[in-house]
């Protein structure tokens, strides 16, 4: 095999000396007959071949053009062919393509990226790199500060103030605080508001504090259902934030002894609880500051992520919109009532039994809510407003 290899090569090079040597001692052509003959083809392109070229020996170059910006594919594709840099400048911008998918149904199917936005805090960029801006540098930082830094103080206070007291001995003599339709109402916001509540954090901060242990997989799946869970809990606790407004509106108007309240700090620091009415100051700026206002925003936030009101195009621009708006929303809302949450629990002397039971002692009615007491006793409010299934063993009466 080696010789035969060997044979066919030097064959070849003997043939190809001999020509080159033929054609260096040939006569030179006539003139006229040089001129009359065609150029020599080269064999690629004789034989259909594809031919490369270096890039750098490309001439004119692109860039020297002066339109060279503006440039359509056509005219980049002479001198660049591939380049379709035109065409993904243009969906950078925004501009909007042809798509076959109805415009009721997919609004935006012909705007593969956003047009350049700058939502506040984030830099003049296309929409959805603002959106991750806004979240990434100031909603997860900044909001999970302060909600940590919220359970921090409370656990500060609590730490060194310990639990609100009744100074006084019960006397047995009970009245009836919430009934049980208000009772109701309100756990069912309750359990409605922390599996929100609950559901959010992971799935907004989970991955920083629970994915490390857990591992992707469980993480993957715990944040799946916690995510379905918070999409059924969201117009739950809708319907019920709307029954709890009006359930407890009556009690919450400003009254004499707000002010005075909220001067000395309702007595958290320095001792002795000044006189309220049924619902402290306190109590009453949770209910417009947390309730009302934060729960109005809340709401409607959640609605347009769930997709439940009508008539509303559905765009990603909304979608980033209603989110930072909600985002911003619930952590606001989850610190206030952290501060309800601890005082109706372990915070307060009695306060989770009087929601639980429904009653609250003589004693503290009057160390906690004097006003309110002083309307029982002159009969004012009566000190059963329902029908009780077990009657205490006293009431309170006029």
């Amino acid at each position: 095999m080696f010789r035969a290899r060997t044979a066919a090569f030097l064959t070849a090079a003997l043939f190809a000396g001999v020509t080159g040597l033929a054609a260096a001692q040939a006569p030179a052509a006539q003139p006229a007959a040089a001129a009359q003959a065609p150029a020599p083809v080269p064999a690629a392109a004789a034989t259909g071949g594809i031919q490369g070229q270096n890039i750098f020996e490309v001439k004119p170059e692109a860039s020297a053009d002066p339109n060279y910006a503006k440039q359509t594919n056509g005219e980049r594709a002479k001198v660049q062919p591939g380049n379709n840099a035109p065409m993904w400048r243009q969906v950078g911008e925004g501009v909007t393509g042809y798509s076959s998918l109805p415009k009721s149904e997919a609004p935006e199917a012909g705007n593969l990226i956003q047009p350049f936005v700058q939502y506040p805090g984030s830099r003049l960029t296309n929409a959805g790199e603002a959106w991750r801006q806004v979240r990434n540098n100031w909603i997860i930082p900044y909001g999970g500060s302060l909600f940590v830094i919220v359970l921090l103080a409370i656990a500060i206070f609590y730490f060194s103030k310990g639990s609100i007291t009744t100074h006084g001995v019960d006397t047995g003599r009970k009245i009836e605080r919430f009934t049980p339709f208000e009772r109701a109402a309100h756990w069912s916001n309750a359990i409605a508001f922390s599996i929100l509540a609950i559901s959010g954090l992971v799935m907004a901060f989970g991955k920083f504090f629970l994915l490390p242990i857990i591992g992707g997989a469980l993480f993957g799946w715990l944040t799946w259902v916690l995510k379905t869970m918070h999409n059924f809990a969201g117009p739950l606790f809708a319907v019920s934030l709307v029954i709890v407004f009006f359930t407890f509106l009556r009690d919450n108007w400003p009254q004499k002894g707000d002010l005075h309240w909220l001067a000395k700090g309702g007595g958290l620091i320095t001792g002795g609880e000044p006189p309220s009415n049924r619902f402290n100051a306190g109590e009453k700026l949770i209910f417009w500051g947390g309730v009302f206002f934060l729960g109005i925003v809340v709401v409607s936030s959640g609605f347009v992520l769930d997709k439940l009101l009508p008539g509303l195009i559905y765009e990603r621009s909304t979608m980033q919109i209603a989110h930072m708006v909600h985002a911003v929303a619930t952590v606001l809302m989850m610190c206030m009532f952290l501060g309800h949450i601890y005082l109706g629990t372990i915070g307060m002397q009695g306060a989770y039994k009087a929601m639980r039971t429904g009653y609250v002692d003589e004693t503290w009615a009057k160390e906690h809510h004097e006003y309110w007491y002083d309307d029982v006793k002159a009969g004012n409010i009566p000190a059963q407003r329902s029908k009780p299934v077990d009657p205490p063993a006293q009431i309170v009466q006029a």
